[in-house]
């Protein structure tokens, strides 16, 4: 018979799964705080505050909502498993923004990223932005293809119905989503 009792060997795989959720969700949380930063130095957006993390769905405002950004935000016992977050980009000039979702889920030394609607890639552990261009470069194509592809449905007479993963917002609040 071990000298552990039934409890303390279930206690002690709740702790390991626990240290590795932290693990994946610090990992995750990581490439989507790389990923905001520099989507919205790579559109070039001179105000510079065209990129913020939301909520990956419910209501939202272009702000920046730091751990409530996250698909596992206020579920207590952080679940181990894939987690999404929203990106708010700001897509017009007259204060219109669309919610992205994307969703990570850590595979050996990549993180694999799903783009609601659209492309599935692989992001190289660690984390450095300049690996993250790629990622950039496919987020922007993914955006102007669906408003480029919707348009062009229009104007020979469909609407397509395209689905996207995100929806429009028109923020109210004015350029950066803050008061005042």
């Amino acid at each position: 018979m071990s000298d552990m009792s039934r409890f303390d060997k279930l206690a002690g795989a709740a702790e390991r799964y626990g240290r590795l959720s932290l693990d994946n969700y610090a990992i995750v949380r990581n490439v989507a705080e790389n990923v905001s930063a520099g989507f919205c130095r790579y559109l070039g957006e001179s105000k510079g505050v065209c990129v913020h993390l939301v909520p990956p769905e419910g209501p939202w405002l272009p702000r920046p909502y730091r751990s409530g950004a996250f698909s596992v935000s206020g579920t207590g016992f952080l679940p181990l498993g894939p987690i999404a977050f929203g990106l708010a980009v700001k897509v017009s000039n007259t204060g219109d923004w669309i919610r992205l979702v994307l969703t990570c889920a850590k595979k050996g030394h990549h993180v694999e990223v799903v783009i609601a609607g659209g492309p599935v890639f692989d992001i190289d552990l660690p984390v450095e932005e300049a690996d993250l261009i790629d990622v950039f470069d496919r987020l922007h194509a993914h955006l102007v293809r669906w408003f480029t592809d919707a348009a062009d449905l229009y104007e020979h007479g469909d609407y397509g119905g395209q689905a996207i993963g995100f929806d429009f917002l028109h923020n109210p609040l004015g350029e950066s989503g803050e008061d005042g």
